[in-house]
């Protein structure tokens, strides 16, 4: 009998414990749905999957620093891309931002043909490999000197655009939200910026948040010129940026 009451205790505090882990993971708002340019129904967040597996696993930042290898040679050892745009700086992005779209490439939520093929599995490991190479990213010092617009962008009207349009999900200083994965756009090269904008826009984008995509639909080609020459001015805190040239040492 004692036995019994031992066991039955033990599964209560272990369904509690289970539970406890998962109300501190980030909520994510399953009831959104995205419509791609196809006119495909996508849900923005889809419960359960490697996305909030990867979440709750501990992350082993020297095993992230050797998946990264894979990473960087796209993003460069720095994490910090290209200020052409033709890869997105990653260092100091939020682990919850890195995790979604991680898992949306890999699971066909979101286009990328050039990453996908190194996202899988096979290349770089499952969910332990995923919450530890995010894990690493957001370590890095970002990059002070990002891709900025061209001189001839209207940044008073960018800032009134961003006020009125982003602040509410992408905060003042364009630091976004970690725990509703809204991701740091501060620092971004705007390049990159700009192509992003106009293929969640276009519905190409298949992984956007609805939200964005109905407050961004009226936007012309100067509006986003504008407010992404803005939002590309937008440094990050001093405590966040790495010095100008920093070489990463974990690849020297």
């Amino acid at each position: 009998m004692k036995t019994k009451v031992v066991v039955a205790l033990a599964s209560v505090l272990a369904l509690t414990t289970a539970v406890r882990a998962a109300d501190t993971a980030p909520k994510a708002d399953a009831s959104k749905v995205t419509t791609d340019a196809e006119g495909k129904k996508h849900q923005w967040m889809v419960q359960g999957g490697e996305r909030e597996k990867a979440l709750e696993l501990k992350p082993d930042l020297k095993h992230g620093k050797e998946v990264f290898e894979v990473c960087s040679a796209c993003h460069m050892p720095e994490g910090w891309g290209r200020t052409d745009g033709t890869f997105p700086e990653l260092a100091g992005q939020y682990r919850t931002v890195l995790i979604k779209q991680l898992t949306d490439i890999r699971e066909g939520n979101r286009d990328n043909p050039t990453m996908y093929p190194f996202a899988l599995t096979s290349e770089i490991g499952g969910e332990q490999s995923v919450s530890d190479v995010t894990a690493y990213i957001a370590s890095l010092p970002m990059n002070p000197d990002n891709g900025k617009g061209p001189a001839t962008a209207d940044l008073a009207h960018g800032a009134k655009l961003y006020a009125d349009n982003c602040v509410r999900c992408h905060g003042d200083k364009g630091e976004g939200n970690e725990e509703k994965y809204y991701p740091r756009i501060q620092g971004q090269h705007y390049e990159y910026l700009l192509r992003q904008f106009k293929w969640i826009q276009q519905g190409k984008r298949r992984n956007a948040n609805p939200d964005m995509i109905a407050q961004i639909k009226g936007f012309s080609d100067k509006d986003m010129v504008d407010v992404l020459s803005y939002v590309a001015q937008l440094s990050p805190p001093k405590d966040k940026l790495g010095p100008h040239g920093w070489k990463n040492p974990d690849f020297d």
